[in-house]
């Protein structure tokens, strides 16, 4: 099943198409296809000549979706607050998490570039980030998740664009990208979009970066590359429906762990509103619809996904307290779910019981914190008064996508590089390797901005010298 989408303006119209160059009315020196993180990112690093086109009235995309954090090693939030914190530390744990699978070169330049970004992005462009200092995520040997102060996607969304327009850049929404305009060496030369009338416009570009995302929002090739997810809730954006993905390999582009994917297990069902996983890795549980738990629950939140749906009904309820509840109203999504109702309170046991419909024994034993069998390490005991919000899993976003180069820019499948073309964000291979399990904690907005900026700099370099090789 797919999540209707709430920020869509009108129906997806994917394409995909490729036609012979032809001349163009307007020409600019870089087009962005797509205004999320890593699109803006993007047009930030290639200048305001860049012209972007957003298929949506309201540029929001998979960020929106989020949290909004970013992590980073060796930032200068990480210092103050008294934590030593270096890249190759954070590669290292990237690479860990992805059980090898992670391309070496790719992992070792996101880490060292993800501090340089937030301070350019804080610097440069004005985002007033903190870093998430009260509790860890999983994976991470620092505390290393840097959000703005609301601790919610839309925030970061809404201080990009405004950066962007800031800076003089130019957003163009309700443009939905369809044609691309190339060469028979793959070379791009334009780009069509059509309007919410059907009319069809084209602009000439130098080079062209794409950032419109994975294939999370296509069911067809969902079910090709994630089978085990075919059937899943589609937790992100209906616009990512694979167009980068699509034309990078009519352009004879190479690509990589397309069965790499961010799911997530504590989606309040069926409200549709993210639960923190910091609910979990505080001491939160999770039982199934028996009352018992099922798994080792500090493995991580994406691969959480397939063992929350892998129970009856395919649902699942997070168990905690108010001292771990006090910690996630950090988090905008969590004070959303608060609000509708989806997170229940009760003042011992048995009204724990009666509220979830679970059995008591069962809840006794789960919360008991005995040697657990599936190898957790228990930190605090979970006291009364508790918190319980059933979910479900859901996929989020996918992780695999074009192969890139340092400059982010599109590699052929028989080795070499595209003229012209460049990628970021979910349009490009992740870090996450070909597996749930390999995702860690914000490795989406770690490649979309970090890559984004890559790509940005590297396209805007590339049009002002198109000798460039």
């Amino acid at each position: 099943m797919v999540q209707p989408d709430p920020h869509a303006q009108h129906p997806v119209r994917s394409l995909n198409r490729l036609l012979p160059p032809r001349p163009f009315a307007e020409h600019v020196p870089v087009v962005v296809i797509g205004a999320g993180a890593a699109g803006l990112c993007a047009a930030l690093a290639a200048g305001p000549e860049a012209l972007v086109l957003e298929r949506d009235a309201l540029p929001r995309g998979s960020t929106a979706l989020s949290a909004g954090l970013i992590p980073a090693a060796g930032t200068r939030w990480q210092r103050a607050a008294g934590i030593t914190d270096e890249p190759s530390l954070f590669g290292a744990d990237i690479q860990c998490k992805a059980h090898g699978q992670a391309d070496t070169a790719q992992v070792a330049l996101v880490a060292e570039q993800a501090a340089p970004t937030l301070h350019w992005l804080a610097d440069a462009h004005g985002l007033n980030f903190t870093l998430v200092d009260d509790f860890d995520y999983p994976g991470h040997a620092r505390r290393r998740m840097h959000g703005l102060p609301s601790r919610a996607g839309v925030e970061l969304m809404d201080r990009l664009r405004a950066a962007h327009e800031n800076a003089g850049g130019l957003i163009l929404t309700e443009a939905h990208a369809d044609t691309l305009f190339a060469d028979a060496d793959g070379r791009v030369h334009g780009v069509g979009y059509t309007r919410p009338d059907g009319s069809a416009e084209a602009v000439g570009c130098d080079a062209l970066v794409l950032a419109c995302s994975g294939y999370g929002g296509n069911p067809a090739l969902v079910a090709r590359h994630i089978p085990e997810l075919a059937d899943a809730i589609y937790f992100g954006h209906t616009g990512n429906q694979g167009d980068a993905l699509l034309w990078g390999q009519a352009l004879g582009a190479a690509t990589a762990d397309l069965a790499g994917h961010q799911g997530h297990g504590s989606v309040a069902h069926p409200a549709g509103i993210l639960v923190s996983w910091a609910v979990i890795m505080e001491g939160g549980v999770q039982v199934n619809a028996r009352g018992e738990r099922f798994w080792n629950e500090t493995q991580g939140y994406s691969e959480a996904a397939g063992s929350v749906l892998a129970q009856p009904g395919g649902i699942a309820w997070d168990i905690f307290d108010e001292r771990i509840a006090s910690i996630a109203r950090q988090f905008e999504d969590f004070r959303q779910a608060e609000a509708m109702g989806a997170v229940l309170a009760a003042p011992d046991l048995p009204a724990l019981a009666a509220a979830t419909g679970l059995p008591a024994d069962a809840l006794a034993q789960a919360l008991a914190q005995a040697p657990c069998p599936f190898g957790r390490v228990w930190g605090a005991a979970l006291v009364p008064p508790y918190r319980a919000v059933r979910v479900t899993g859901a996929l989020f976003h996918t992780q695999g996508g074009l192969e890139i180069d340092a400059n982010a820019r599109v590699r052929r499948a028989g080795g070499g590089l595209l003229p012209n073309l460049f990628a970021a964000g979910g349009a490009a291979r992740g870090v996450s390797g070909h597996e749930a399990r390999g995702y860690l904690s914000g490795n989406g907005l770690l490649t979309a901005t970090v890559l984004g900026r890559m790509a940005g700099l590297s396209a805007g370099a590339l049009a002002a010298y198109p000798a460039v090789p």
